[in-house]
């Protein structure tokens, strides 16, 4: 995965219902803004990132 590539998120971990932002991002596709060294995938439509192994997505295409 790199920057561009487009992903669908299938659900953001909510913290338990306090993460209204992470919630509404279900079921949005997005795209990579950036990949940090933790390996956390930011996305370009929104301030958040996914945290692999906690938030659930599934690529859709490659740049």
């Amino acid at each position: 995965m790199k920057k561009g590539d487009r992903i669908r998120i299938i659900r953001m971990d909510d913290c338990n219902g306090k993460d209204i932002q992470a919630r509404l991002m279900n079921g949005r596709e997005v795209t990579v803004r950036f990949i940090d060294d933790r390996g956390q995938i930011h996305l370009e439509e929104s301030g958040l990132a996914l945290i692999p192994g906690i938030d659930a997505y599934e690529m859709l295409d490659r740049v």
